[in-house]
């Protein structure tokens, strides 16, 4: 199962707002990688920087102290940055500064080593870049810029058409094809990961028939708000005389109920949690909502299916019970089974809120 849905994802082509998922969601889970990078990039220039400054005689310029803060800068900005389109930005501006500094590292030794310097520095800021979260767009752009600013051939008497310029192209050319290779290879990887996981979570969590959340996804949900403050409502719902659609009709015809109560529940109640629980049976939990207010929402659910004469026309028993502090999801569950068993039992098509009578009368 696990690989077919694989290929399947692998042959298909990401939509723009899955991909902007994707980047966002990558650019929160690499930020604290981002900033170690940063400040690993920050270090090893400083270090580099003194031993040219002190053991080369160079000294230690006050440019060096505006590289410094800058780069100080640039990285107390992304602490801050949580948008993946903004890190973007501060990522080239982040190199345009590292590769002038390196630059002006790499003119304070002999100018016979300075080719070998400037190379390592290229490989060595392409690499991090293509393991950093950033869109096509700001890889090449920092690219450019760094071969720009580490250009082998500036300041350094190589020629080009030489033996030792020509080496120098082969291994750029090469150096750049591994690395854009890899980096789009690594990416595509990572998106169609992302689109699995996210396929596999959908299966697991949204109701395959109705496309609406299932029990395991409502349980979890409402687990997590329960122990939220505020008036909560628990309302359970199940469709009147079913068993006689399915008998009369077939399951298709059954199918396409559920499917049409689900629709206008999902319709009807956005902003509360909503699930399929198993067969006919359907649950909301109403968070922020006084008793009046959870009434009149699920009497507005019943008019609306009651309403609906398409094909096959069904109505709805609705049982609700509030949720008191302290008490638990099942209990919560288990009430509103009851108020739901008296709705089908005194007429159907209405909801009953739960009261202590039909506690003692279960």
């Amino acid at each position: 199962m696990y690989k077919t849905l694989e290929a399947h994802i692998r042959q298909q082509v990401a939509p723009a707002a899955l991909r902007a998922e994707f980047r966002q969601h990558e650019f929160e889970a690499m930020r604290r990688f981002c900033l170690l990078i940063f400040c690993i990039g920050i270090a090893i220039w400083l270090v580099f920087d003194l031993i040219v400054s002190y053991l080369g005689g160079q000294g230690f310029t006050w440019l060096s102290g505006v590289f410094i803060a800058l780069l100080c800068s640039l990285t107390v900005v992304l602490a801050f940055t949580r948008r993946s389109q903004h890190f973007d930005v501060l990522n080239l501006l982040f190199v345009t500064v590292i590769t002038l500094a390196m630059r002006l590292v790499i003119e304070g030794i002999p100018i016979a080593l300075r080719p070998v310097w400037l190379v390592l520095g290229v490989s060595t800021v392409l690499y991090t870049v293509s393991v950093l979260p950033v869109r096509r767009w700001s890889f090449f752009c920092a690219m450019g810029i760094t071969w720009v600013m580490l250009n082998p051939f500036f300041h350094t008497r190589i020629e080009a058409l030489e033996l030792e310029g020509a080496m120098l192209v082969s291994y750029a050319v090469c150096l750049s094809g591994l690395v854009i290779y890899s980096y789009l290879r690594i990416r595509q990887a990572k998106l169609h990961n992302f689109y699995l996981t996210k396929v596999l979570l959908e299966q697991a969590y949204i109701d395959a028939l109705t496309d609406i959340p299932n029990r395991r996804s409502f349980m979890a949900k409402a687990e997590k708000q329960l122990r939220q403050a505020g008036e909560q409502y628990l309302a359970m719902i199940d469709i009147d005389n079913f068993k006689q659609v399915n008998d009369r009709f077939g399951h298709d015809i059954g199918d396409e109920v559920l499917k049409r109560v689900a629709a206008h529940i999902k319709a009807a109640m956005i902003g509360y949690e909503i699930a399929r629980l198993g067969g006919e049976e359907f649950a909301i939990f109403f968070q922020g909502l006084d008793e009046t207010g959870a009434e009149q929402q699920v009497a507005r659910l019943c008019q609306r299916v009651r309403e609906d004469l398409g094909a096959h026309p069904v109505t709805i028993s609705i049982g609700l019970a509030r949720i008191d502090s302290g008490d638990t999801l099942s209990t919560a569950l288990i009430r509103a089974d009851q108020a739901l068993y008296e709705a089908k039992h005194t007429g159907k098509d209405r909801f009953v809120r739960w009261t202590n009578r039909l506690a003692s009368e279960s």
